[in-house]
C-alpha cells in the first residue's frame, strides 16, 4: 500500500490520448491521461467507461443526445454501448478507470494506445 501523487504522474506524460496505467484497483487499470482535440465517436460493447476531469474542461459529446461540458472535479461514466466522443479546447487532464485489457479505443477505426504502466 502506498498513496500516490496524480501531479507527478501526470508530469511524466508528455502525449495526448495515451492513458499511463498508475494503480491497479480489482480487475481494473486506474489510469491517468492528456487529452487534447477531439477522439473519434466510438462505444464499448461490454463495459461502462470511467472519466474524471482532474484539471481543465472537457466535453463528452454523445450520440443523438446534448453534449456534455466537464469541468475540473467532474465525474462522468458512459453506460456500455452508449457512442460517445471526449473532446478539449486545451489540454485536459483525467483519471480513466476501466478493465484490464479493454482496448480504449473501443470500436473506432484508431489503434487502441499500449497503456504504460508509470
Amino acid at each position: 500500500m502506498k498513496s500516490i501523487s496524480l501531479a507527478e504522474k501526470l508530469g511524466h506524460i508528455t502525449t495526448h490520448w495515451d492513458p499511463h496505467v498508475i494503480a491497479d484497483y480489482n480487475d481494473n487499470d486506474v489510469m491517468v491521461v492528456k487529452l487534447v482535440g477531439e477522439y473519434p465517436f466510438h462505444k464499448h460493447d461490454t463495459t461502462d467507461d470511467f472519466f474524471l476531469v482532474l484539471e481543465g474542461e472537457m466535453v463528452m459529446d454523445i450520440e443523438g443526445e446534448p453534449s456534455r461540458p466537464l469541468k475540473a472535479g467532474d465525474l462522468f461514466i458512459v453506460p456500455k454501448g452508449v457512442v460517445h466522443r471526449p473532446r478539449a479546447e486545451k489540454e485536459v487532464k483525467v483519471l480513466l478507470i476501466e478493465p484490464k485489457g479493454e482496448p480504449n479505443s473501443g470500436d473506432s477505426d484508431r489503434a487502441p494506445s499500449a497503456k504504460p504502466r508509470l
